[in-house]
């Protein structure tokens, strides 16, 4: 992990070094080992270093190859190294004296602007072409590393792997972008370039950008392909090959010349990256791995220790606890908003800051996360529509209700959402004979009652439309439903035109739809971007890089083209994970339900341990936030709050997206002030 700035002046004038030097002191915290800039003419590369793999230990940046006319900054860790090497015919020299940044270099060199094409790994980098006269950048292909950058036709551009690095600078304005703000408050937040403030963006991943005197170019140089599906002759070679990928992703990660940590929260992603982390470090005579877990003695309906213990059983980790239940959301949050600079939607937030601060204390460098190793592998329940879909409903009745038991939820639930809209579909092409198949199974296996099917789902949605509206109108009462007072102040949404904005990010339905189709669209969710930038300060924060291996694109690839029944079977999601670790993992956490949810830890600890500075937030008349934001709304939840009435999940939200705006803007104003 390193810091990455850059100044590419439009208007031809000659970039100032204090400015760089301004730029890197503000990213201090991602660097503490390095800090140098370059600059020459109208362009100037600033870079802010972390010793974290042996190579690093020899690496000066920014690099300069006066031979090629090529300079380069670069925030990265590249994992197919021995493949560049020989690829790049530098065999000859001594691999651990080659770093990872002459490999960006050698391969822009080969491959010019398809060079992100050849790179495995997370990076962020620019490079200044002086033959060509011209800036070419690129961001990884999932998003690990951030790139941010403010542009102003024919004026300047610069870059920086935090947006603190650009508003450092006097010329550069901090004016907030109302759009986002309604993204925020909306949770619709599908637009991966845009940003909190006007001229400000994100460089989306898997993309690569070109700027010259003339033009500034965007593209995508890589995208998963949702067509493609894998074939092995058996249930072993699919858990063999997701074996081999994902002990290939953790290892590659394991690189560092430093002590290295894992966050385990007893779930099944964090725990197969650990135990796994755990038998390579084992092997190679490494230290052993650090981890980090938070714990929640005095509430039990959160706490994961069981789990937790059942991995450190096994031997050879160094752990360490965080009491979770003794802080709340808001009790880092004024040290969190010195390094945030937006607003952000994560309200366990509070748990990471906490264990990178004590993985710091302890020399850790390196923190591997299990983040959305969910939507990775795929817990593969859209395999029910699936089956509906294909009329196979017996296996369809059958997985339903052993996924309820397994997973504790509700086999009428399931029903509902994936095999209704088929039963309603057959109904209304009179395919009727399937339908009472489908119906007589759902009744055997899962007991739901086949009146009750036959009625609601195979006579009313073939009722005439006429007939139902004559039905309604002469009802004698009818029951409304209890529509949430919208969060999001209307003046508002109707001067920014919302709704259109809605219409164009928001997701189609996709009912019915297949495992692959879900899948995809959850690994190309702006969500999932937005949180590995949140990830990536809040390991910054501590001088940390977080390293994630679940966001491997050889496993993403595998995983995506893997058949439903690799996902979902007996009951069981990520099916092939569970089989693959097989001896690795627990059996314990191999063939656990569900995962510890902490959503009642928000609350207690807003109440036991934030009160006075949630009341600080909420005891104003939100006027930060008042143009905005329907501020009854979040006062009515607020009172709701601290009368001890149970909250609904979308009122935790409005409780938290009202205090993280308001000191965001707070923070914004106050920044301002003193410029």
């Amino acid at each position: 992990m390193s810091g990455i700035v850059g100044i590419f002046d439009l208007d031809g004038c000659a970039v100032k070094q204090t400015d760089l030097s301004q730029m890197l002191d503000t990213l201090a915290h991602r660097g503490t080992d390095a800090a140098n800039v370059w600059c020459e003419g109208e362009v100037g590369f600033g870079h802010r270093m972390l010793w974290t793999t042996p190579e690093s230990l020899l690496e000066v940046q920014p690099l300069v190859d006066s031979e090629r006319n090529c300079i380069l900054t670069a925030d990265a860790r590249i994992d197919n190294r021995d493949e560049l090497i020989t690829t790049l015919e530098l065999a000859e020299q001594e691999p651990e004296k080659i770093t990872d940044s002459d490999l960006i270099l050698a391969a822009y060199h080969r491959w010019g602007k398809d060079c992100p094409q050849y790179l495995l790994g997370d990076f962020a980098f620019a490079i200044w072409d002086q033959s060509q006269q011209q800036l070419f950048c690129a961001r990884d292909h999932l998003g690990v590393k951030p790139f941010y950058y403010y542009y102003q036709a024919e004026k300047a551009f610069l870059f920086a792997s935090e947006m603190k690095a650009l508003f450092c600078l006097p010329q550069i304005p901090q004016r907030i972008n109302e759009v986002r703000i309604a993204d925020f408050i909306m949770l619709m937040l599908e637009d991966k370039v845009i940003t909190t403030y006007e001229n400000v963006f994100r460089l989306p991943p898997a993309h690569s950008l070109i700027i010259n005197q003339t033009e500034l170019r965007t593209w995508s140089y890589w995208s998963l392909d949702p067509s493609k599906e894998l074939h092995l002759e058996s249930d072993q070679a699919y858990a063999d090959a997701f074996r081999e990928i994902f002990t290939e992703a953790v290892r590659c990660r394991l690189r560092s010349a430093f002590p290295i940590g894992s966050q385990l929260s007893g779930g099944l992603d964090s725990s197969s990256i650990t135990c796994v982390a755990r038998d390579l470090l084992a092997e190679t005579k490494k230290p052993p791995l650090h981890t980090f877990s938070c714990v929640f003695d005095t509430l039990k309906q959160c706490d994961e220790r069981s789990f937790i213990e059942a991995v450190l059983n096994q031997g050879e980790f160094i752990p360490h606890f965080i009491a979770g239940d003794q802080i709340g959301p808001l009790s880092d949050i004024d040290q969190i908003f010195e390094y945030e600079d937006e607003a952000f939607p994560g309200p366990n937030y509070y748990f990471p800051w906490r264990l990178t601060q004590i993985a710091k204390k302890q020399g850790v460098r390196i923190l591997l996360d299990g983040h959305d190793g969910d939507n990775i592998v795929s817990h593969g329940i859209y395999r029910l529509t699936e089956l509906a879909s294909q009329g196979k409903w017996a296996v369809f009745a059958q997985e339903t209700k052993t996924l309820a038991h397994n997973f504790g939820t509700s086999a009428s639930t399931l029903v509902e959402i994936h095999g209704i809209p088929t039963l309603r579909k057959l109904a209304k092409q009179f395919g009727w004979l399937e339908f009472i198949e489908a119906i007589q199974q759902i009744h055997r296996h899962i007991g739901l009652s086949r009146k009750q099917l036959l009625v609601q789902h195979g006579l009313r949605p073939i009722v005439p439309d006429l007939i139902k509206k004559w039905v309604r109108r002469y009802q004698p009462f009818q029951v409304s439903g209890n529509k949430s007072t919208p969060l999001i102040n209307q003046e508002f949404a109707e001067r920014i035109g919302l709704q259109e904005r809605l219409k164009h990010w928001s997701t189609p339905p996709y009912t019915p739809l297949t495992v692959r189709k879900n899948q995809f669209q959850a690994l190309n969710a702006g969500v999932f971007t937005l949180v590995l930038e949140q990830i990536d300060r809040c390991a910054a924060a501590a001088g940390i890089e977080a390293r994630h291996p679940f966001m491997d694109k050889r496993l993403i690839e595998f995983c995506l083209a893997l058949p439903s029944e690799q996902k979902l079977r007996q009951g069981w999601s990520r099916m092939v994970m569970r089989r693959a670790l097989r001896g690795s993992l627990p059996e314990v956490i191999q063939w656990r339900g569900g995962k510890g949810d902490l959503s009642d830890n928000f609350v207690h600890g807003l109440l036991e341990f934030n009160r006075a500075q949630l009341e600080g937030i909420m005891g104003t008349p939100l006027e930060s936030i008042n143009n905005y934001v329907n501020t009854n709304t979040v006062q009515k939840t607020y009172q709701k709050l601290i009368s001890a009435k149970n909250l609904t999940s979308q009122e935790k939200m409005t409780i938290w997206l009202g205090a993280s705006l308001t000191l965001a803007l707070n923070k914004l104003s106050k920044n301002q002030k003193t410029v």
